[in-house]
């Protein structure tokens, strides 16, 4: 989860309200992050890729760190290393998701405060860049140096896994709205495009929270940065020096909603919004 300024407004008629009470990172992982799902992702993909699973993870721009415990709990060979600049955010994922795993699971992730570009952690079979976390960078030069990186500590089969998301909307100022009901409450989910500058390709987007008493959350996390093109990431990719780069598109259900089912494809579709993922391997030898 990329890092974002606290510029909170919390707003609702006198008394205690949900949003006063609502913590926004457990809000954030619950309606944006699926770590399982993740996970069963990059465990597929490797092992298809290298015909064996992968052991060491490293989560850049980690936030609170929820891929690296679910990569733990999975096997007990797995480690993982998350590495984000904000020491808050470091400091909500140890007391929350690190201190709810088992001692020994525990005990097999590091989180190192730093810059992704310039944090040596050791060699890992995956890298993941994940929730368009690296648009942070946004420019050719500065994306295409921090991709260099992400290949210099990868080991000599590892796989860069990174997202992205795209469509005719993307380019628009709209906010669009999901409500959120699962087994700890409902709420709604709000992802603002407050601006889009067609010249530079910047951008920024804020994600509110409502809930069922009128209480807001407003600008529980704000970003900007650059909508980056699937053509544009590929060809940094390439330019830094992976092998093949390769996309996954997911499909529909029967209901007309995206499925989940994230497949190799070499055109996509143009969708109004779309999300899909890519990986970069160090090496297709």
């Amino acid at each position: 989860m990329p890092s974002s300024r606290d510029n909170r407004e919390i707003s609702a008629s006198n008394g205690p309200t949900q949003a006063a009470s609502a913590d926004r990172h457990r809000l954030y992982e619950r309606a944006v992050q699926a770590p399982d799902a993740e996970v069963d992702f990059i465990d597929d993909c490797y092992r298809r890729l290298r015909g064996r699973g992968a052991r060491r993870l490293r989560e850049d721009f980690c936030g609170t760190a929820v891929l690296c415990c679910e990569w733990v709990r999975r096997r007990k060979t797995n480690r993982a290393v998350g590495v984000d600049l904000d020491p808050a955010v470091l400091a909500w994922g140890r007391a929350q998701n690190i201190a709810a795993l088992a001692p020994e699971a525990a005990s097999r992730v590091r989180l190192v405060e730093g810059d992704v570009r310039a944090t040596d952690t050791g060699l890992a079979d995956v890298l993941c860049a994940m929730n368009f976390s690296y648009w942070l960078l946004m420019d050719r030069s500065t994306l295409r140096d921090y991709f260099r990186g992400v290949r210099d500590r990868l080991a000599d089969d590892g796989i860069f896994f990174l997202d992205a998301y795209g469509g005719y909307d993307s380019f628009r100022v709209i906010t669009e709205e999901r409500e959120i009901d699962d087994d700890e409450g409902q709420f709604t989910y709000i992802w603002e495009q407050a601006s889009y500058a067609p010249v530079t390709g910047v951008m920024e987007c804020h994600i509110h929270f409502a809930f069922a008493d009128g209480s807001r959350m407003d600008r529980a996390f704000s970003y900007r940065w650059r909508l980056w093109t699937l053509p544009e990431v590929r060809e940094l990719l390439a330019e830094a020096g992976f092998g093949r780069v390769q996309v996954y598109w997911q499909g529909w259900d029967a209901d007309g909603e995206p499925d989940g089912d994230f497949q190799p494809t070499e055109s996509g579709e143009p969708d109004a919004g779309w999300i899909c993922y890519l990986t970069a391997e160090k090496n297709t030898a």
